[in-house]
């Protein structure tokens, strides 16, 4: 060997020889400003540009009470073409026909039952008039869920009462 080859071993491994300055490479360096910039806009824009869905009422037409004059006009409404069903607490539904003495029924919320006296109530009577009669400590859902039923079995003649002193003497006690 050499002089020069064993030189060559001595100085191996040799280091890389530098490159000019010209050949460098900077680190390149992305300003992140104007993309939040933009992700802001576009989520201003966006919320300020969608409509959300808009809750959806249901219309309830309540009858103004009458004068006193008018309250002589009003036409009665014979016994036995009276149904009135009372909304309880706890989904309890009472019904009963006519208004002196009747016979109260009792049975626990159920659309298909429900629907069953409506119908059988329409069948049996010529000119029915159905009162429907919620208590306080009744769910509004029992109540909207009477009017599709009502309005499923098509009967025309029903209006909302208030429960009366007679009304709650009738109610079996719990």
């Amino acid at each position: 060997m050499s002089m020069e080859e064993q030189k060559e071993k001595a100085d191996w491994p040799r280091e890389k020889p530098k490159r000019d300055k010209r050949e460098q490479k900077g680190s390149i360096e992305v300003d992140m400003n104007p993309m939040v910039d933009l992700a802001f806009l576009l989520l201003t824009f966006f919320m300020l540009a969608t409509t959300f869905s808009q809750p959806q009422l249901m219309e309830l037409v309540m009858p103004v009470l009458p004068e006193e004059e008018d309250v002589e006009q009003e036409q009665p409404v014979k016994e036995t073409q009276a149904l009135s069903i009372v909304l309880g607490e706890e989904d309890q539904v009472y019904w009963y026909v006519g208004i002196t003495q009747p016979e109260v029924h009792q049975f626990a919320w159920d659309e298909q039952r429900v629907r069953q006296v409506l119908e059988e109530a329409q069948n049996n009577m010529s000119e029915l008039v159905l009162l429907i009669k919620p208590m306080e400590a009744s769910r509004y859902e029992n109540l909207i869920d009477l009017l599709d039923e009502i309005n499923a079995v098509g009967i025309e003649r029903y209006a909302i009462a208030e429960v009366t002193k007679e009304d709650r003497a009738l109610l079996p006690a719990d």
